[in-house]
């Protein structure tokens, strides 16, 4: 029979927490019946892990959690150089401001003068003349300028495959004066044409001026003039050979078939080039007495014969 003194083993037992772990094993090694060891701890069994302590961090500078950083100082020369280069820029600025007015003035002063400025526009790839039908010539006038400007683009291929033909002559021996004469053609009559007929009639469609449309029928006359000489080619004034005409095709084509084709293709280009301004001249003279222009120009030759006259 149990001893009334004997602890009851359902007892929670008190542990003291801040207690050493060893003392506490102990005493939960002893046995409620009569004292005894009821566990015993395992002598195998890992001890427990003493505490450890981690190292203090280094301490953080003082500015760490300050955005701002540390100050920069700008030096006072900085700032100097930065206020005289914007003096500099100021002055500049100011300096083509007063250029850019004195050259509208001029162009103002210009346009009450009657001068044009022209820019430079044509061919688009390489602009060495200014040309505008469009926005220059009336609308009435555009069809007849495009189709005299198609008669200075006709001048330029006829002479450029006169180059050709005559530079195919010469390899095949016929010398090389020819060929000189012919690069002499197309130098002198590319520009001469454009300088002498073209631009007079440019500018007689647009101003509406007898004296230039005048201007204008003098040199295309002398332009047809070449054309069908051209076309023949007698061997009269020039190297008859230096000109693809009628009359050399057929002394070529006996001796190189190939180089007398070439002249023939010429004579053919130079006949349609002698056509095509024949109908624009006829075709400016009929708008120039349709529009009073003739009666102008001989209002204007009167006067200058009293002029001289007196």
């Amino acid at each position: 029979m149990a001893s009334r003194y004997e602890s009851n083993p359902f007892d929670e037992e008190e542990v003291n927490p801040f207690a050493d772990s060893t003392a506490r094993g102990r005493a939960a090694g002893q046995s409620n019946y009569g004292g005894g060891p009821f566990y015993t701890t395992n002598p195998g069994s890992v001890p427990p892990a003493s505490n450890s302590h981690l190292s203090p961090l280094p301490p953080e500078p003082a500015d760490f959690y300050n955005g701002r950083g540390a100050t920069v100082d700008i030096p006072l020369d900085s700032a100097k150089d930065l206020k005289k280069k914007e003096k500099e820029l100021q002055a500049k600025e100011a300096e083509l401001s007063k250029r850019e007015k004195e050259l509208k003035r001029r162009e103002e002063a210009a346009a009450r003068a009657g001068i044009v400025i022209e820019e430079k526009n044509w061919p688009p790839f390489f602009p060495i003349i200014h040309h505008d039908i469009g926005g220059e010539i009336p609308v009435h006038l555009q069809r007849l300028q495009y189709i005299a400007f198609a008669s200075l683009l006709g001048l330029v291929g006829c002479l450029t495959w006169n180059v050709i033909a005559v530079t195919a002559a010469w390899i095949k021996g016929e010398g090389v004066k020819i060929w000189l004469l012919a690069i002499i053609y197309f130098i002198s009559g590319v520009p001469g044409a454009y300088v002498l007929w073209y631009r007079p009639l440019y500018n007689a469609m647009r101003t509406e001026s007898a004296l230039k449309f005048g201007w204008f029928f003098l040199s295309y006359l002398f332009h047809i003039g070449f054309c069908i000489y051209s076309a023949v080619a007698p061997p009269i004034f020039f190297e008859g050979k230096s000109l693809t005409g009628i009359l050399p095709a057929i002394d070529v084509l006996g001796n190189h078939v190939i180089v007398g084709v070439f002249y023939f293709i010429g004579f053919g280009f130079f006949c349609l080039e002698s056509l095509l301004s024949i109908w624009v001249i006829q075709q400016v003279y009929m708008y120039f007495r349709g529009s009073g222009k003739a009666a102008e120009v001989k209002r204007e030759a009167a006067r200058g014969a009293m002029r001289a006259a007196f």
